[in-house]
């Protein structure tokens, strides 16, 4: 029986199998069906991971994972290269279904994040990374002093307006309808930034550039095209959380998510359910950023250690 399973291996999921090893459990398995490192390996340039800053050329999330998996496997964390299907608890056991065959755990921490949700406009795909974004704080430093568009009408697309309106010179904010669903005061904040114009009633048609990255999107607004000049846009149309792992036969999740599908946790990523803990973006209020998601593994990895010693001293 595994003193721990670990199902993901982004920055969550390998810092929290680093602390629960290093902190004496001796069977800690993490579930990742492809290699470690989560979706950070697919950015471009990385400047905000304290610590490790390269100027030219500018690291990238692939080389900022490269040295983890090692350093976190070097005192015992294995990897198991499996899909898992869905985690389930009974007699104080954890059972973790795989694709292939099951395994008994104490414990669990799930990591396995939320994948943002495409808008479906022509060259999202091609130019995403190179001008297409989802994550203003990932992104926004590289648009200093320039005019970015933005796409979304619920809270994060609001508040993430409002923070590149810090960086950059103008914010065009595009919605689909006359209306926002984020909250009063994100709304008046943005009506009143005047570096915010905002493009309602509108659909992107396309975001267009060359082989440097986008150039350029062609938004439709009440029958007329406009021709936003624009090197970067960033998409807030919501994300999908991927709990599927949680779901069991009768439609209800192992433990309580909120209305968004996100795992309900307090501040040390205890889960409703004892000994199931949650890390990184699959969590509520999570930031999304790398550093934080670290910082959950490492919280989660250590209370993790804390219930399979109190619960299961032999």
């Amino acid at each position: 029986m595994l003193d721990l399973a670990i199902i993901g291996g982004g920055p969550a999921g390998l810092t929290a199998g680093l602390y629960a090893t290093r902190g004496g459990l001796k069977d800690v398995v993490m579930f990742e069906f492809g290699m470690p490192g989560g979706q950070i390996t697919q950015s471009s340039e990385i400047e905000n991971y304290p610590g490790v800053f390269r100027e030219e050329p500018p690291l990238t999330g692939m080389e900022l994972m490269e040295p983890w998996p090692k350093q976190c496997m070097h005192f015992g964390l294995k990897h198991e290269m499996a899909q898992v299907k869905k985690v389930t608890k009974s007699n104080n056991i954890f059972k973790i279904i795989t694709d292939s065959q099951e395994f008994e755990a104490k414990s669990v921490i799930v990591c396995t994040g939320s994948t943002p949700k495409r808008a479906g406009f022509k060259g999202e795909d091609e130019f995403f990374g190179k001008g297409v974004s989802t994550c203003a704080t990932c992104d926004g430093f590289f648009y200093k002093d320039k005019e970015v568009a933005v796409l979304g009408g619920g809270d994060t697309a609001l508040e993430e307006a409002l923070y590149l309106a810090n960086i950059c010179s103008k914010v065009y904010l595009i919605h689909r309808r006359d209306k926002f669903r984020a909250a009063p005061p994100t709304i008046e904040r943005v009506m009143k930034n005047d570096k915010i114009e905002l493009v309602l009633n509108a659909h992107i048609q396309e975001v267009y550039g060359s082989t440097m990255g986008v150039e350029g999107v062609k938004v439709l607004k009440d029958g007329k095209e406009l021709d936003l000049k624009v090197p970067g846009i960033f998409v807030f149309v919501g994300n999908n959380v991927n709990n599927d792992v949680l779901k069991q036969d009768d439609g209800n999740f192992l433990c309580d998510v909120n209305d968004n599908g996100e795992v309900i946790v307090n501040l040390n990523m205890h889960t409703s359910l004892n000994g199931l803990y949650a890390a990184g973006d699959i969590r509520i209020n999570a930031a999304k950023q790398v550093v934080c998601a670290a910082g959950d593994g490492a919280v989660a990895g250590m209370e993790a250690l804390n219930y399979v010693q109190e619960h299961f001293n032999d």
